[in-house]
């Protein structure tokens, strides 16, 4: 019985616990998986190895993550790519799916969730991402992530955070405690 090579995947996030933490269980799901912290290095890997997936974030320091899916998809057009981030937001979401993405996600994810993401795109869902059609978030969830954008913008300064968007320092913190909503 001759073995086969194990799946390829590149991991590129810039939170190294949340990097290590999915390399581990894709690596448990029979993955061989090459990390990456930014997206210089994720370039690299691409250029020396065949790769059959990527996950990648969207905001990160040097390169953004649409920066980084049109440079992978140049490397290898044949790259099923997801986007995660922690700031979602429709206009982003449809440019990701425009420029090559399969599918963009938002943070927390989990390996499970993220497989759905490449596992579930089909013919019809390519035909949805070519008409630019998006699942929308719910209002909760859109402001959620809404207020994790201004606070990650305000380098977690609530006050600062709280006269941006224009309510009381005390209502964003009740609002930052809760746990984010469903999609």
């Amino acid at each position: 019985m001759e073995a086969t090579a194990p799946r390829s995947m590149l991991l590129c996030d810039d939170d190294l616990p949340f990097r290590a933490a999915l390399g581990a269980a894709f690596t448990r799901r029979g993955w061989s998986v090459h990390l990456a912290s930014c997206g210089e290095e994720a370039v690299a890997v691409a250029a020396h190895v065949a790769l059959e997936r990527a996950v990648i974030d969207l905001r990160m320091p040097t390169m953004s993550g649409l920066d980084l899916l049109r440079e992978l998809l140049k490397l290898q057009p044949g790259l099923q790519v997801v986007v995660l981030t922690g700031y979602g937001s429709i206009p982003t979401a449809i440019e990701a799916v425009k420029r090559g993405a399969l599918n963009y996600l938002t943070k927390p994810a989990e390996p499970a969730e993220i497989d759905a993401a490449f596992d579930d795109h089909g013919p019809e869902e390519e035909a949805a991402a070519a008409a630019g059609d998006v699942t929308v978030p719910s209002l909760d969830r859109a402001q959620w992530e809404h207020l994790q954008r201004v606070l990650a913008d305000t380098q977690g300064n609530i006050s600062e955070a709280a006269r941006r968007l224009g309510m009381h320092r005390r209502s964003l913190q009740r609002k930052l405690q809760k746990l984010p909503p469903k999609r």
